[in-house]
This record gives C-alpha cells, structure tokens and sequence, in this order.
C-alpha cells in the first residue's frame, strides 16, 4: 500500500492537528483537509514555525508533496481503521493478462493512420 492512499484518509478519521517537516526546515502544525496523489496536502488552522523566527499563524496552507520531509501523526489517531479504509480494492479489468483484449494492431481507427498514405505504383513527380 501507499502512504500517499494511507494520507488520503486521514480526514476522514481525525480532526486532530498533524505536524509537517519540510526539507527547508520548517515545521507546519494544522489540521489536514486533503491529500492528492503526488502528496500535495492542504491544512487549516496552521501554525508555521521557521527556523529562528516567531511562529505565524494562517487560517489555510497548501504544501507541495516532495517538499515534505516528513509527517508526524497525533497519537489519538487510530492507524488501524485508517489502515483498513485505505486498503485499495482488485478491481475486475485492471492490469494483467485479461485487461485488454488483443487487436493485433487493429485500434478504433481501423488501419488508419498507418504510413504516409502515398500510393503504389505511381512515381511522384515534382
């Protein structure tokens, strides 16, 4: 499984605060609204903390995904729910053998597209 499916659906089991450490050193407490497949989080109520300044206060922040350092999850957080919901479900006509029937080359164009569509037999004048 993916952290990032595992990231996805924590809003939906928490409310409580989570801290984010970027590479620049910053660290981000607020609550998590969403997650996006490259890991881009948006977070409410933020608390961002700079190395050797005062901490600023926003009402939202959006944190692009490989800027993160790493994630600290609140303890009251139950993983094991979360765990199960993000479990992803075998779908009937995903990747193997059985996804696609064969074509042999044949797609929705029919043949189509195929060469330059210069003809036979002709020489080409200029």
């Amino acid at each position: 499984m993916k952290l990032v499916r595992f990231l996805m659906n924590i809003p939906n089991s928490t409310t409580q605060p989570i801290t984010v450490e970027l590479k620049n050193g910053n660290i981000i407490s607020g609550t998590l609204l969403s997650c996006n497949p490259p890991m881009n989080l948006n977070l409410k109520n933020v608390k961002l903390q700079q190395p050797l300044q005062d901490p600023i206060l926003l009402q939202y922040i959006n944190i692009r995904g490989n800027q993160v350092r790493q994630i600290l999850l609140p303890d009251e957080l139950n993983i094991e729910s979360v765990l199960v919901k993000s479990e992803t479900k075998i779908k009937g006509n995903g990747a193997g053998p059985s996804a696609r029937p064969a074509t042999n080359g044949i797609t929705r164009g029919g043949f189509r597209g195929r060469g330059r569509g210069r003809g036979r037999g002709r020489e080409r004048a200029f």
